[in-house]
């Protein structure tokens, strides 16, 4: 029988609550809501914490990823209970923390709580039992009838139970009458080991019309500087450049150290060399970020500053495809 651990965090799967929700008391109650996989696996529980997901980050993260490479040898599978917020964020940092993961680590949570009448949430828990039971060594999140690549995956609905989409990558599986696997599952190549560093000043900037580059340029004017950032461009990389200087505050982050990566709004793959108002962030110095969307691009490029302290180390990893994050 497959031994898995259910790690809980918090979220609305377990929030008590008629019109305002809050955290419920957690317990092995959460599993025991499903008799019958009692005899299909044996699961295990932990708490690490219980919070709503808006205020989990870099501190939750590293001891989540801490938490399952210590009990990695123990277990054949993890589930972890999160809030949809922000379980994005998460899966990428599990994804890129946990590299050379050899089993899997599937987040699922609920828009509706396990305590309501009408609920996703038993489906989706036991979705996650099952899948965290199969040859699947990723990092993954489990709703709604389909498992997503953690590092893919994005919120997309508040109010439906179909809440997460993979823009641009094909569900792992699909979890209809019967379970389809998808054949881009990916297989660890290289040993397994733990790396939960995660630098918290990195910043996001999303590319609008008319945005004055002065007023980022006060960024760069701080003593306690930025040591990345996130730019979130048109289309497939095109920033202003009639009357802006987006291309000049780029260029004066990158000759201060500060990693400029960029990363897509939409499905597609950013490509810098497609027009001229793309080019000039090459010449600037900025990062290419291929498909990576802003959830992945930006934990990425936190465990990046905060793992290597040389440029050049960190330039190879964010071009490196660590959990399948770029194609």
């Amino acid at each position: 029988m497959q031994k898995i651990l259910l790690i809980h965090t918090g979220g609305t799967i377990g929030m008590e609550g008629e019109t305002h929700l809050e955290p419920g008391h957690y317990a092995t109650a959460l599993v025991e809501q499903l008799p019958e996989y009692m005899g299909f696996a044996k699961i295990d529980s932990a708490i690490l914490c219980n919070l709503d997901s808006s205020d989990i980050g870099p501190e939750q993260w590293s001891k989540l990823a801490c938490m399952i490479a210590e009990h990695r040898s123990q277990y054949d599978g993890f589930i972890v209970v999160h809030g949809t917020d922000t379980m994005p964020y998460t899966a990428s940092a599990l994804a890129f923390a946990l590299e050379g993961l050899d089993r899997p680590v599937v987040l699922t949570g609920a828009q509706r709580p396990l305590g309501a009448l009408r609920n996703d949430a038993r489906r989706n828990l036991a979705d996650s039992i099952e899948v965290a039971t199969l040859n699947i060594p990723e990092v993954s999140i489990c709703f709604d009838g389909m498992l997503l690549r953690g590092c893919r995956s994005c919120k997309v609905n508040t109010r439906a139970y179909h809440a997460f989409d993979s823009p641009g990558c094909e569900p792992l599986a699909k979890l209809g009458v019967d379970i389809t696997l998808g054949k881009h599952i990916r297989k660890p190549t290289a040993p397994f080991r733990c790396c939960p560093r995660f630098d918290a000043r990195v910043m996001v900037i999303h590319i609008t019309p008319g945005l004055q580059a002065e007023l980022l340029c006060r960024l760069l004017e701080d003593d306690n500087r930025l040591d990345g950032i996130v730019l979130i461009p048109f289309g497939v990389g095109t920033i202003p450049c009639l009357n802006s200087h987006i291309a000049s505050f780029v260029a004066q982050a990158t000759a201060r150290g500060i990693d400029v990566l960029v990363a897509n709004a939409s499905v597609g793959k950013i490509d810098l060399n497609l027009y001229e108002n793309s080019q000039v962030l090459i010449d600037a110095g900025a990062i290419s970020g291929g498909e990576m969307r802003l959830e992945a691009a930006l934990v990425k490029l936190m465990h990046a500053c905060a793992t290597y302290s040389n440029h050049a180390e960190r330039l190879e990893y964010l071009r490196w495809n660590v959990a399948g994050e770029l194609e």
